[in-house]
């Protein structure tokens, strides 16, 4: 039975409020007043370090995001009024409901590092090649503590912007959404300390990635458990913040490639043709070749933005009916949240499907493969590989002075005792809440405490913005 009521629920960890809508009007309020939502306008979403403030960032990105979700979601309620809101306890939630997949978009980045994916490559590649020494020094004599040891090492070597927005909202910001909120951003449903699915594992889609650490295992268990939600499975509204999320991405960044002068409007119109009839694709080629005999009847300077801003729209709003379309048809599995895929690749022999190929294939090559975007990948890998680099010797401490330095005691390591003033009194306090529960006189209080020392460092680096990341490698580094 589908009964949102069990889903849109006042649960939260401190102070529930007294009505739904006064619940939901608090999470807004506590994410747009957030610090780590204000980050996001200095946080790349293709082209690094952009002085052009016409170029999406990840704030504006997730704006767009927002947009798109609280489209779909409106969408999807128009439908199911056909047969009652009652029917699916959805009678006083659409609010909630709508107010939720908007957040929802608005958060799903806040966890993404400084440089993009580029940079949680680089931090995992790290991870492989640093921490795993560090473990081994602790010699650990037990079989117990020494499987413990293996799979916290997987989960730090497992770094994911989805799994990091989870630990900036529940432990870095303490936000203390509702539960409803929280769940919504749990993208991918594997931890990162668990293996990779196997491909007939029928939720294989939905743990393709890592969702959250170990670090926040048991608080979503917890919320699971609250919401009557499955291990493995998903939250339905995320279903609607991914749909948003791809097709924001369908046509941003060719626009924003042309604004960067890499793409000119003849070369995308070019492109997008040929790609189509290569593919033997009709539904976008068709709004394609309109729209452009419209815009270059237009003044020049006026031409592209004729042509992407009227093609977006005809774009998503097909796009946003498609998605939720298929979202009500499969009501059931995406209420329960064992749907195994994403809804905009649902329907591989649609219309719709081969022109989202035809746009993917093209910002693949021309795009993310272009030489300068290339180089700002290596710069960032540069960055951030030596700021960890910089931070290590916090991390080749015995506990003992790690303590010692978070008293504010002198040790033997003067670059140490440097080096911890610069990192955030929030992350410092997010690892002393996260240790407290652990017994120091047990062997695995070692092994947590490095697990925990790790993460704060982190939860620093990839908290960064891409300017504060510069501007920290700069003056470390000596560089003028």
């Amino acid at each position: 039975m589908i009964n949102y009521k069990e889903k849109l629920t006042l649960d939260r960890e401190i102070n529930p409020l007294p009505n739904i809508d006064i619940s939901i009007e608090s999470d807004r309020g506590r994410i747009f007043s957030s610090a780590a939502f204000r980050r996001l306008q200095k946080r790349t979403q293709v082209f690094a370090l952009e002085l052009n403030a016409s170029i999406r960032s990840r704030l504006t990105h997730s704006l767009e995001v927002a947009q798109n979700a609280r489209y779909i979601s409106k969408t999807i309620l128009q439908e199911l009024k056909k047969e009652e809101l009652e029917t699916f306890g959805l009678n006083d939630l659409e609010n909630a409901f709508i107010s939720t997949a908007e957040m929802t978009s608005l958060l799903h980045d806040i966890g993404n590092p400084p440089f993009g994916h580029f940079a949680e490559e680089t931090i995992n590649k790290w991870m492989k090649n640093n921490i795993k020494s560090l473990f081994d020094k602790l010699n650990i004599t037990t079989t117990e503590n020494n499987e413990l040891k293996e799979k916290l090492v997987k989960d730090l070597c497992s770094y994911d912007g989805n799994a990091q927005a989870l630990r900036v909202i529940i432990k870095l910001q303490r936000m203390n959404l509702s539960y409803t909120q929280i769940i919504s951003v749990l993208k991918y449903t594997r931890g990162a300390y668990e293996e990779k699915p196997l491909q007939n594992d029928g939720l294989n889609y939905l743990k393709k990635k890592p969702g959250f650490y170990y670090s926040e295992k048991d608080l979503v268990e917890k919320i699971q458990n609250v919401l009557n939600i499955k291990t493995g499975c998903r939250f339905p509204i995320t279903y609607i913040m991914e749909a948003a999320d791809d097709i924001s991405y369908l046509t941003a960044d060719l626009e924003d490639s042309h604004e960067k002068g890499i793409l000119s409007l003849k070369k995308i119109y070019r492109l997008i043709t040929e790609e189509c009839k290569k593919q033997d694709e009709t539904f976008l080629l068709n709004i394609v070749q309109e729209e452009y005999e419209k815009a270059i009847k237009n003044e020049k300077p006026y031409q592209f933005n004729m042509f992407f801003t009227i093609m977006r729209a005809r774009l998503v709003g097909a796009l946003v009916r498609h998605v939720s379309d298929i979202y009500i048809k499969n009501h059931k599995e995406i209420f329960e949240g064992s749907f195994n895929g994403a809804l905009l690749e649902y329907d591989k022999e649609s219309k719709y499907y081969k022109a989202i190929k035809v746009l993917q294939d093209i910002s693949i090559k021309h795009i993310y493969q272009n030489k300068d975007v290339q180089t700002l990948e290596l710069q960032s890998y540069t960055i951030i590989n030596s700021l960890f680099d910089i931070y290590k010797p916090l991390l080749e401490l015995n506990y003992l002075d790690f303590s010692k330095l978070l008293e504010d005691k002198k040790i033997d390591c003067f670059i140490s005792e440097r080096l911890i003033k610069r990192i955030s009194s929030k992350q410092i306090v997010a690892y002393q809440n996260d240790l407290k529960k652990f017994d120091k006189n047990l062997e695995s209080y070692k092994i947590f405490e490095l697990y925990h020392r790790i993460r704060l460092l982190t939860d620093y680096i990839s908290g960064m913005t891409d300017d504060f990341a510069l501007e920290e490698y700069k003056i470390l580094s000596a560089i003028k």
